[in-house]
């Protein structure tokens, strides 16, 4: 049996399973970020050890930079501290008494995406996919001719990190104007606040009954449908930057699927048409109709389920 991790910002994901994907158990903490890496990596142990007497293999993914050889969170730049220089592994091995590999968490999404979302007659027929995690963050994972493309540093497919508004907002990376910084899931909760706070969203305020914080971006979906204009068109400001962002890759690499999954995928067809169609728009130099772009088969399962294939490769991807 494996466990796997999937480590954000909000939550921390688990998951027991074997090999072929077969979950047994499953369950959901709050990370507590601001806590520091220590308390973070002890809750994730004592949330194995409950989950199961034992595993053979842990696969987890972190929301940033890792060194995969030496098992060191080098650079999360959403979390407090940023974690540099955490040796994660071996933190985790000495309680678990099994070896903890790690993956970024988009990475780690597009392989859980790969092996357990159905998607095996694309890549035998295409083989070039693109992957968007839209959560707390913004990640991403690019496969070429069906293999997984991690580049020298793990950190091939940050996707959320290309500018799209020069000198925009500060991002967590340091850089301005980052796709994360106008499409994430904070972005368009934040946006929904204002709009409730200022009288223009009546029914996002009726559905969380005026308390900000139950504010999600599936909230904002309903009380778009529901009537809110203004809501939706907060939600197509998001998408056009989202189509944009997919538009530039679509031109470079040309993949056939793109696959939106985290917890903002969830709003189905009210984000997703509006993307397509900024895509369509945007790519001039060919016909841009036939890439389709699909949301993810697991949903928010995909990290999870790519933490029990990486244990059951041995880190392998």
């Amino acid at each position: 049996m494996y466990a796997g991790i999937d480590l954000g910002g909000t939550n921390i994901a688990c998951a027991i399973g074997d090999a072929e994907g077969h979950i047994v158990a499953e369950r959901s903490v709050p990370t507590h970020s601001h806590e520091g890496p220590s308390a973070v990596l002890d809750r994730i142990a004592r949330l194995i050890r409950e989950m199961a007497p034992r595993v053979d293999a842990v696969g987890m993914g972190l929301p940033g930079r890792v060194d995969r050889e030496a098992g060191i969170s080098q650079f999360l730049p959403n979390m407090p501290t940023q974690w540099r220089d955490v040796p994660v592994s071996q933190i985790l091995r000495a309680p678990l008494q099994a070896p903890v590999y790690l993956l970024n968490d988009a990475r780690l999404a597009t392989l859980g995406e790969l092996t357990f979302g159905g998607r095996e007659d694309w890549l035998r027929k295409f083989g070039t996919v693109v992957f968007f995690t839209l959560g707390t963050g913004v990640g991403g994972g690019i496969v070429v001719e069906g293999k997984l493309r991690l580049g020298p540093w793990g950190a091939a497919g940050e996707v959320g990190h290309q500018t799209i508004i020069p000198d925009g907002l500060l991002c967590g990376c340091g850089n301005r104007g980052c796709l994360e910084t106008v499409a994430s899931a904070p972005a368009l909760s934040g946006e929904g606040v204002r709009l409730m706070r200022s009288g223009l969203a009546p029914q996002l305020h009726q559905l969380v009954e005026g308390e900000a914080s139950r504010i999600t971006p599936q909230q904002m979906s309903a009380a778009a449908l529901a009537g809110d204009a203004a809501v939706m068109e907060a939600i197509e400001r998001v998408a056009a930057y989202l189509g944009i962002a997919i538009a530039n890759i679509v031109s470079l690499l040309h993949p056939e699927l793109v696959v939106l999954g985290g917890g903002m995928a969830q709003m189905g067809e009210v984000l997703l048409q509006p993307v397509r169609q900024q895509v369509v728009r945007r790519v001039g130099m060919f016909p841009a109709h036939g890439v389709r772009i699909e949301q993810s088969a697991l949903g928010d399962r995909a990290g999870v389920m790519g933490g029990l294939a990486l244990a059951a490769r041995s880190g392998q991807v």
